[in-house]
């Protein structure tokens, strides 16, 4: 992988869909409700502690992350969503960012795939299966990441798989672990292979 990850940064956090940034390089999202695991998934990623910042308070962020990474691809980072304990006003200005990335942004051609992160332990929540069939009609590339596996046997990876694999025009399903770092590999090979980095 020719990514330089030491040459990594916050771009900018966009709390405004006039601040997104207009690089001229591929972008990646990253999409999940809140407490799902996204921050230490980047962190894993990217072989940072805390570049992406890991809340004790899920659902507090409500701003679009981007980090450019060697100036060759950048990580948007997607508020979370599907938090309970947050305000109706909270989680409108979440749905309504989320929203404008997609449908309002100028760049948007630059998005290459959606990483969707589901919570191994749980499994896809009705919000979840709502944003991945907005990408399967959207004709969105996107891969599933299974996190928090490393507290699952084979068995229950297997009954996961069974039970909730096979998404429409989904173009991987990988088990995640930022702990031990399985799928990291997987996760890097079809990033780079979709977003044409040798």
């Amino acid at each position: 992988m020719k990514l330089n990850l030491n040459n990594t940064s916050l771009k900018i956090s966009a709390g405004l869909p006039s601040q997104f940034p207009s690089d001229n390089i591929p972008q990646v999202a990253f999409s999940g409700r809140s407490n799902v695991g996204k921050s230490s998934l980047i962190n894993c990623l990217l072989q940072r502690k805390s570049l992406a910042r890991v809340s004790s308070t899920p659902g507090k962020t409500i701003t679009v992350n981007f980090y450019n990474i060697d100036n060759k691809l950048m990580f948007t980072d997607l508020p979370g969503y599907g938090f309970a304990k947050r305000t109706f006003e909270d989680k409108k200005r979440w749905s309504g960012l989320t929203d404008a990335y997609f449908t309002g942004n100028r760049n948007i051609d630059r998005l290459k795939c959606v990483i969707q992160l589901i919570d191994g332990k749980v499994g896809p929540t009705k919000d979840d299966l709502q944003m991945i069939n907005y990408l399967a009609e959207t004709e969105t590339p996107y891969i599933i990441v299974y996190t928090k596996t490393d507290k699952l046997n084979a068995t229950a990876k297997k009954e996961l798989l069974a039970s909730f694999g096979g998404f429409e025009g989904v173009i991987a399903e990988i088990m995640f672990s930022s702990e031990t770092k399985a799928g990291r590999e997987e996760l890097w090979k079809c990033i780079c292979d979709i977003c044409k980095i040798n």
